[in-house]
């Protein structure tokens, strides 16, 4: 499946919840309900996946962990906060590149229209600074 695609699906998918809990609740009752909503549209979708950090050839778990990973491509990261600072963005592109994944989405439910919560972003595997791509809206 293309990327677009994936990431349309999980976006409208994330819409679905805000419009039915709003932006009030804990990121943990978005991540729980837009899985739910995800594997209902067909993905395979893992919840607070580990992301160890390999340092001197040894894996070493120090705590990192994807929110989301959809179809074991598309890391997704939630959050319910005032607003979007740029260590959520920081925080995403390390875990693209700790990961290897190459799509993030970075969505923050505590907004009124979740469109203004989006971003997406690519690390682009031949270089080692990643990099946001445009808005979604």
């Amino acid at each position: 499946m293309e990327w677009n695609e994936i990431t349309r699906d999980i976006i409208s998918a994330a819409m679905k919840v805000h419009s039915k809990l709003g932006p009030g609740l804990l990121e943990s009752a978005y991540e729980v309900c837009l899985a739910y909503e995800l594997g209902k549209m067909g993905y395979t979708v893992k919840r607070q996946v580990e992301l160890p950090i390999v340092y001197d050839g040894i894996c070493l778990d120090a705590g990192y962990r994807m929110d989301l990973l959809v179809d074991d491509c598309v890391v997704v990261e939630l959050k319910a906060a005032e607003a979007m600072l740029p260590v959520y963005e920081a925080q995403l592109l390390s875990y693209l590149k700790l990961s290897g994944k190459e799509l993030g989405l970075l969505i923050n439910f505590k907004v009124a229209h979740l469109r203004d919560g989006i971003k997406r972003f690519v690390n682009h595997s031949d270089s080692s600074v990643p990099s946001v791509v445009k808005r979604f809206f």
